[in-house]
């Protein structure tokens, strides 16, 4: 296969971790909630899929259920998270912000123990070419193109779907617009919140699980989940919040991300090990590009939800 479409092919499977986790802060955010616990729920949510699979990787269950039971302990384990968030931010009414970083220095901590305690041999090696179904015995950069990948793809669809689309999309919208006015027409704020964060939780939890059990297949790519979880919070701005634009925008970001390593061995472009860190930063720059552009326009459908990151009083309405 060519170089620079191998290039291509992998940075569309790299950048499916992105799209798993902005899609999840996306629909967090449309409750109205800054979730910046991202990175650490998307490191237990790779912890918790890695754990079921040591514990089933051995066992004489059907492929296909190994793989689903391995989603199932990544979701529920980052749906967790997403519970404790909504636990501080909605009822306790905590700071947002706060309670988010606190989540990712829970988050990061607890899965290094976790993973650290497990066998990569149980929970890589063969569960690894299960989901990396259909291409799994391709060699080539088509091999990353597998159950998790396409999932992803799904899953930013539906969601896109289920917010424009629909009467649960819409409530969710007022929620994050006005959660008063949104309450005072009979919509159960708290439930919106609750169950959005924990889904959008839930979501980004598999993009670290994917990460670590398909793209990388390595026992330290859990090492790199933290930093990839900041990126895809950066791609939501990128979205315009709009699940399905993460498809578009997490290829760029892959593509960007992945600059750095390619283009280090293309030999009349002369890059140093000094440059690589710059091109690194080609994600954020770009990002900060389109904060700029959409706040000139000043498009209200490209704007972030209107009570994002407060909290709601309903004594105060």
């Amino acid at each position: 296969m060519n170089i620079w479409v191998d290039f291509l092919i992998t940075s569309l499977a790299f950048g499916a971790v992105f799209m798993y986790g902005s899609t999840g802060e996306i629909l967090t955010e449309k409750a109205g909630h800054l979730n910046l616990g991202i990175p650490g729920i998307m490191c237990m949510g790779g912890a918790g899929g890695c754990l079921v699979l040591n514990l089933v990787g051995k066992s004489s269950l059907p492929g296909f259920l190994i793989v689903i039971l391995g989603i199932l302990g990544a979701l529920i384990f980052s749906m967790l998270c997403g519970l404790l968030y909504s636990f501080l931010a909605v009822t306790l009414r905590a700071n947002q912000n706060v309670t988010g970083l606190a989540m990712t220095t829970f988050g990061v901590g607890l899965s290094k123990v976790i993973i650290n305690k497990l066998d990569s041999n149980i929970y890589l090696i063969g569960p690894k070419l299960l989901y990396r179904w259909p291409f799994a015995e391709r060699r080539d950069a088509l091999q990353y193109l597998g159950v998790l990948f396409f999932l992803a793809v799904i899953i930013a669809i539906l969601s896109s779907w289920v917010l424009f689309r629909t009467k649960v999309g819409l409530h969710l919208r007022a929620v994050g617009e006005n959660p008063a006015t949104a309450d005072a027409v009979g919509i159960n704020v708290s439930r919106y919140k609750y169950v959005a964060t924990c889904v959008g939780s839930g979501i980004a939890g598999l993009g670290g699980f994917y990460y670590i059990i398909d793209y990388m297949a390595s026992q330290e790519a859990y090492l790199s989940v933290e930093a990839l979880g900041w990126l895809s919070i950066a791609l939501v701005i990128f979205a315009l919040w709009r699940p399905h634009l993460t498809i578009v925008g997490s290829t760029v970001f892959g593509i960007l991300f992945s600059c750095a390593s390619y283009l280090a061995n293309v030999k009349w472009l002369n890059i140093t090990m000094a440059t690589t860190p710059l091109l690194k930063m080609l994600p954020y720059v770009v990002t900060i590009l389109v904060l700029i552009i959409s706040s000139i326009r000043n498009k209200k459908e490209n704007q972030p939800p209107t009570s994002l990151g407060l909290s709601y009083f309903r004594e105060e309405r």
